[in-house]
């Protein structure tokens, strides 16, 4: 691999960053977002781009506004809402899902540390989680790692890292929308949508799984690989599981037969309860590929990338 530098260039009004590599702007990071309550404000990475400058990522689809390219969420938190839209409830009406003013927001406090090494770049940001009644209950330190350019193989990629402290006087439990009754939908944690041009896209995952087959199951790695609108070719993103300090594991919520998107959710189908001053540690890695590759092509960078 032949090592691509990286730039980090912040805006004046200290709402944002940009990393770029190759002349590219690869990712813009939203750290003080203006986001509408109703879709629990929370500090996002979009655009997304591969080193080629395809897009690999939606803001703000119709069908959930609240998906915003990659962005660290959590659906269900003793009864609030820290992912946006409705909240999922076992027995309420029609899909179950029910507005409720439970919305709370992640508000950036203070960038502790940035390096920039020419190969990679490294940010180190404190944040509250803060409930809907206005109680801080989650003290975050997230860092964001951009590395890996090489413009030969057309790959860049992100790692994630992010220990979640509960600064609240009783337990957090940490739960998803299966976990309070809808199977399938495990959905929380780091979560990654894909381009509206993706639904339907190949998908595959560690084991042999492949489409739908891979929601809900535990493996390393996943991936989909998709066709542009617009522009000619495709891009394939590879996420990898990676760690999590919780006793539960780590499990796919990933499909493209409704919209495309990745995530390795830390409470899939069982809760996470977090005692006062107890911290969750989790580390995933997110890898974005300038072309379309199967699950033979894959497995080299799948070895080279690996956690």
């Amino acid at each position: 691999m032949s090592d691509t530098p990286f730039r980090i260039d912040h805006d004046d009004a200290g709402t944002r960053f940009v990393v770029l590599a190759a002349g590219t702007e690869l990712a813009t990071y939203v750290y003080r977002p203006d986001t509408p309550l109703e879709e629990s404000p929370k500090p996002y990475l979009y655009p997304l781009k591969t080193l080629s400058g395809a897009p690999v990522g939606v803001y703000r689809p119709w069908d959930h506004r609240w998906h915003k390219g990659l962005q660290m969420t959590w659906s269900h938190l003793s009864g609030d809402n820290f992912w946006g839209g409705p909240t999922f409830e076992q027995g309420a009406p029609g899909h179950g899902y029910v507005w409720r003013e439970n919305h709370g927001r992640q508000v950036h406090r203070a960038f502790d540390r940035q390096e920039v090494s020419g190969s990679e770049v490294s940010v180190v940001q404190g944040l509250d989680w803060i409930a809907a009644d206005g109680e801080v209950w989650i003290d975050e330190t997230r860092a964001l790692r951009f590395h890996g350019a090489d413009t030969d193989d057309g790959v860049w990629a992100l790692d994630f890292t992010t220990d979640l402290t509960n600064v609240r006087h009783e337990p957090l439990e940490l739960g998803s929308p299966t976990t309070h009754g809808r199977p399938g939908a495990g959905y929380t944690g780091l979560f990654w949508r894909g381009p509206r041009a993706w639904t339907g896209a190949d998908v595959i995952a560690d084991g042999g799984h492949e489409g739908d087959a891979v929601m809900g199951t535990r493996g390393d790695w996943a991936a989909i690989a998709g066709e542009h609108d617009e522009i000619d070719g495709g891009a394939t993103v590879l996420a990898f599981a990676g760690t999590t300090s919780a006793s539960t594991p780590l499990t796919w919520f990933a499909r493209s037969s409704a919209f495309a998107c990745l995530n390795p959710s830390p409470a899939f189908d069982t809760e996470i309860k977090l005692e006062p001053g107890g911290t969750l540690s989790l580390h995933h890695r997110f890898v974005f590929i300038d072309r379309v590759l199967g699950r033979r092509e894959l497995e080299p960078l799948v070895r080279e990338f690996a956690l």
